[in-house]
């Protein structure tokens, strides 16, 4: 269930805490295709779906950084902030890819606010552990440090 916050004014006093989980999100063989058309990563591990089955994960698993660039969709599942206009991505701190995500996984991620700072304009800059889980596994498949700026 989407988390809904008045405005940003109700962030800064919920540093620490878990503050949403998105949606599951399946991967697809189509997706990670297209991610690897997009980047031009065409590992076999992740395109040759026969020669991946003899690999070591038993069949093709997603682009690490595919997983990644899933976060802004998961947010958007997750939380909305109303009174903003527009929000960006300012970086990245910190990114683990713990465990390899077989194309056919469900994936879907825990937001926990770790810091939230006034910046120009009346904006805030928020920086969020966000935990990628993968259904059914013992360890997250990313973990990353995300900072995102919004704005009135």
């Amino acid at each position: 269930m989407k988390k809904i916050f008045a405005s940003l004014a109700e962030l800064p006093p919920l540093v620490g805490q878990d503050l949403a989980t998105s949606d599951w999100v399946t991967v697809t063989q189509e997706q990670v295709n297209q991610f690897a058309q997009a980047t031009g990563d065409h590992q076999w591990i992740h395109v040759d779906v026969e020669k991946a089955k003899a690999g070591p994960f038993g069949g093709p698993i997603a682009h690490g950084f595919l997983t990644l660039s899933m976060i802004p969709r998961f947010f958007d599942s997750a939380m909305e902030i109303r009174g903003t206009r527009m929000g960006v991505n300012y970086g990245l701190n910190k990114v683990r890819f713990t465990s390899p995500v077989p194309v056919g996984s469900r994936l879907r991620a825990h937001m926990k606010l770790l810091a939230c700072d006034p910046i120009d304009n009346g904006g805030m800059q928020m920086a969020w552990q966000v935990t990628v889980e993968r259904e059914g596994a013992d360890k997250p498949a990313c973990v990353a440090e995300s900072l995102a700026r919004r704005y009135p």
